[in-house]
């Protein structure tokens, strides 16, 4: 891959879903483009730029090379404190304010789900805290730009030493042990899986995100770190927009909004709210 492949191939990638490709990953990138290009008989970087940024490849490719690009790395109960946070300090106060409103559902958005890990951690934890505290029903959206990792999400199935992170007890309520050639994988209960709907999206499109439902817990974790100073700003503007009054944003412990949000207020380590 030339300099100049890699500063096309950077600038389309920044264009089409914000992702910041310092030099350092070059190498990165072309190894993962030479996949694709061997899968459609390609054989420069020159060209397959080319066909992508063709018509017909921005309608059949150019959703392939996102899949290829982007970096999905994920766990069951990955950043535990957000869930002990979940249900000691948020939900709490959530049901509350649900109670006196008369409201009968939560909604939470995963946002950037990956694999599916963490939507399915969620609904685990609000399940099981839901059923002994409240009557109240929840939602979760999960979200991510990648088709590939959304439909390993959407299959639920996942290799036994996967969910070693999640609590025993859980673990039996939730998952079941798969038999015959699928020995050694689980699988997420049905029970669970109808509360999740899993969505493409890519998040920095369009100044406000195409949801018709306000959210009351949003979380983005570890997904903001590979987009530049100015996208970080917009996008939080939108998740602050799409939160509702006394609502949480979650996002990675490595990562912060000094300097991109101060309307959100602080209220745990990488856990804000917003004022209402």
């Amino acid at each position: 891959m030339s300099d100049k492949d890699f500063h096309d191939f950077s600038v389309l990638v920044y264009d089409r879903c914000g992702i910041n490709l310092t030099p350092i990953k070059k190498t990165m990138l072309s190894m993962r483009l030479v996949k694709r290009m061997r899968y459609l008989d390609i054989t420069s970087f020159r060209q397959y730029f080319d066909y992508v940024c063709s018509p017909r490849g921005q309608a059949e490719e150019l959703i392939h090379m996102i899949d290829v690009v982007t970096t999905n790395k994920t766990d069951f109960f990955r950043e535990p404190r957000h869930f002990e946070f979940l249900t000691k300090e948020a939900l709490p106060i959530l049901l509350k304010s649900r109670r006196q409103a008369a409201l009968g559902r939560l909604y939470v958005w995963s946002a950037g789900c990956s694999s599916g890990e963490e939507p399915y951690t969620l609904a685990m934890v609000l399940d099981d805290y839901l059923s002994k505290n409240s009557g109240i029903d929840f939602s979760i959206l999960a979200t991510d730009i990648s088709s590939r990792v959304l439909a390993t999400a959407q299959r639920a199935i996942y290799p036994e030493d996967t969910v070693d992170p999640i609590p025993t007890v859980l673990k039996r309520r939730y998952l079941m042990r798969g038999k015959g050639n699928q020995v050694g994988f689980c699988r997420v209960v049905p029970e669970l899986r109808h509360h999740i709907g899993f969505q493409r999206l890519n998040l920095i499109e369009g100044d406000a995100f195409d949801l018709k439902t306000p959210m009351d817990i949003i979380f983005c974790r570890n997904v903001v770190i590979y987009f530049d100073r100015p996208t970080q700003i917009k996008l939080f503007a939108k998740f602050y927009a799409q939160l509702v009054p006394g609502g949480y944003m979650f996002i990675g412990h490595s990562e912060t909004l000094n300097g991109i949000n101060d309307r959100f207020v602080p209220v745990s380590i990488s856990v804000y709210r917003k004022p209402g």
